[in-house]
This record gives C-alpha cells, structure tokens and sequence, in this order.
C-alpha cells in the first residue's frame, strides 16, 4: 500500500476520529505534549453512529474502519492514533494492514493505571465501547502477567449532554459517580471525551484519575519520534 511521504521535518499523526467531542481533548494534549508533531483530523462520525447500532462488532464496520484508517496512512501518516475506543478488534485489523505505529486510544492509560494497583476502576459514558475496552484491558494484563480486576460503571446521560455542549452537566455527572470508585488504586476516565471532566472527578476522590490523550500522545511519541529526534 503506497503513501505518500511524510514531511522531512516532523512526524505527521493522522488521528481517527469516530465522534466531534474526542476531537478537543487529543488537540489540547498534543499542543501541551507534543507540539512538534504535524496533526492531521481524520473524522466519520458515522461509525460511532452505527456502532451504537451494535452489541458486537460487526465485520461490515470492521470493514469500514479499516478502509479509513488505510486512508489516514496513504496520506504519509508516521503513526495513526485512534481516538474512539469501541473499535478494538477493527484497530488490531488495521495496524496488521499499515507499516506504522497504530495505537489505541488507552493502551498507555491502562499502563499507567496497573503502575498504580491491582484493583481499577473506569468511568464510562459510551455504553458500546466497554465490552472492547474490557477485552482489551484483561489482554494487557494477561501479557504483563499481571493480576488485576476492572470495575467499570457507565455514567448514563452524560455523552447525550456533551454532544449536546453542556460539558459542565457532563462532568458533573461523571464526577458524582466516581465516589464508587474511591476503593480501587486508579481510576480511569475511559473515553478521550470524558477526559474534560477530570478535575471535577479529582476533586471527588483522592486515588489517581487518569485520562487517556495525554498518556497516548506520550506513548505515540515514543513510538515513531525516534527518525525525528530534535537536534
């Protein structure tokens, strides 16, 4: 699959979007993170539409994800960061098909929550992508060799409210549930969206919470900043 190069000075992250409201978050960590990186928005809010459709991941979308990700890569992608977290097993398809780094949205969240403990905890707001997010999360640990539990709870309303652009409601919804997490070693925020709501959660509990496009802009950076090292 050709590609067209990438430019000479700085590596270029196409990041998948399936949904508008991941899209801030990763911005705002690549400028704090990562400023160097060239970014390239690749958006089909279609998939997460039909993606709500689904209680299991269909190959026709697995099909149309991979197509779209092989996209991002023809346009001189060093590396693809996806943003959305219910496409697990398309994103496994798709970096088997590219020759650059394919990260998925919480793959560094999950390192940085098991450097914490045993016991996690997740707070989501997307219903579909937890039973990937959960496959995902027990597959790292079963490669680590490690032992730990997830204890996930699904913030009804809040995602609704968000693409509806009241992001206070939001936080606060998600924050109001956190205190039945307040037992496990971390907490995760499991969406690049429900990233926003952060400090509202920090201010409810005192584990660690973490969110997911810092760790994975840390993490792509590692991945492919190497041919790109600053002088």
């Amino acid at each position: 699959m050709a590609a067209n190069p990438p430019p000479a000075d700085r590596p270029r992250i196409v990041l998948l979007h399936a949904t508008p409201i991941a899209m801030a978050p990763v911005q705002t960590a690549f400028a704090e993170t990562w400023p160097e990186a060239e970014i390239v928005n690749l958006l089909d809010d279609g998939l997460t539409i039909d993606r709500a459709k689904e209680t299991d991941l269909s190959p026709a979308i697995i099909a149309r994800f991979v197509d779209f990700g092989q996209y991002g890569y023809r346009m001189g992608a060093t590396g693809v960061l996806v943003t959305c977290s219910a496409f697990g097993p398309a994103i496994d398809k798709l970096a088997a098909s590219v020759p650059v780094p394919v990260l998925k949205p919480n793959e560094a969240m999950f390192q940085a929550a098991l450097a914490s403990g045993k016991t996690i905890g997740m707070l989501a707001t997307f219903a579909p992508s937890v039973s990937t997010m959960t496959d995902e999360f027990e597959e790292y640990v079963a490669q680590a060799g490690m032992k730990a539990t997830l204890t996930t709870i699904v913030v009804k309303d809040a995602i609704d409210l968000l693409r509806g652009g009241d992001a206070d409601l939001h936080n606060r919804l998600v924050a109001e549930r956190a205190p039945e997490l307040a037992h496990c070693d971390a907490i995760m925020l499991a969406h690049f969206s429900t990233s926003r709501a952060a400090a509202a959660v920090r201010e409810r509990v005192t584990v660690p919470v973490l969110t997911a496009p810092h760790a994975a802009v840390e993490r792509m950076r590692g991945l492919v900043e190497g041919p790109f090292r600053r002088g």
